[in-house]
């Protein structure tokens, strides 16, 4: 193995892990080993070990001391935390692109790409989370970035569990997005923010209210 092999290669196994935990092919509760990641994809168990823990820092998988990685069970609690502290973030950076009147091109991108999705009744799980990831991302205070940076593994198994459980339809996402984007075309701050802080709860409310009655089953090994 050379040694651009030992940098790409742990991005290679994240990028794939993350692909399975957001499709659910690796439900709430499997464990992620670092011998079935080597064996999986042909490295060695300390690169296996550095995807592992990349995964961690990114909220993908949760690991207790002396124990596997597992993918996470969000709570109710979980849920109203992540989303409420999401509001906050995403409301306060659609306000201060309002207050410039731009709206990032590649939030225009994802909105495409989300009604694409609504026309075809296809997932739009990945757009929906580009769309917010640039809308953040385009804003002008780079602490701001680098706090919602912090939850995006969370925030995408959060979107990603809304998308598998249909609660929330991509035409209905799209109208959403359009109220948000109208409102920073349209320099409204406030507009913005309310349009914002309404989407991302929204959500939460669909997910609280399926978490109501959880799956009564356990993840496996992986």
């Amino acid at each position: 193995m050379t040694d651009d092999d030992s940098r790409v290669l742990p991005e290679a196994i994240v990028r794939a892990v993350r692909t399975d935990i957001l499709a659910q092919r690796l439900p709430a509760g499997a464990a992620v080993t670092e011998a079935v990641l080597a064996g999986r994809f042909g490295v060695a168990r300390p690169t296996a070990r550095l995807a592992i823990e990349r995964l961690v820092t990114e909220g993908l998988l949760a690991r207790e001391a002396h124990r596997s990685a597992r993918v996470p069970r969000l709570t109710p609690d979980d849920v109203a935390d992540l989303f409420d502290t999401r509001a906050v973030l995403e409301a306060a950076a659609v306000a201060r692109l309002a207050r410039d009147g731009a709206v990032p091109p590649e939030a225009v991108a994802a909105h495409r790409s989300v009604l694409d999705a609504a026309a075809a009744d296809a997932p739009a799980g990945d757009a929906d989370l580009a769309f917010h990831r640039a809308l953040v991302a385009g804003q002008r205070g780079p602490r701001l970035t680098r706090l919602h940076g912090l939850l995006l593994g969370e925030i995408e198994l959060g979107i990603a569990q809304v998308q598998a459980e249909r609660l929330l339809a991509p035409r209905e996402i799209a109208r959403e997005h359009q109220a948000i984007l109208d409102a920073i075309v349209a320099s409204d701050p406030r507009a913005a923010e309310a349009a914002a802080r309404s989407h991302v709860l929204h959500a939460r409310e669909l997910l609280l209210v399926h978490l109501e009655t959880p799956a009564e089953t356990e993840g496996t090994p992986w």
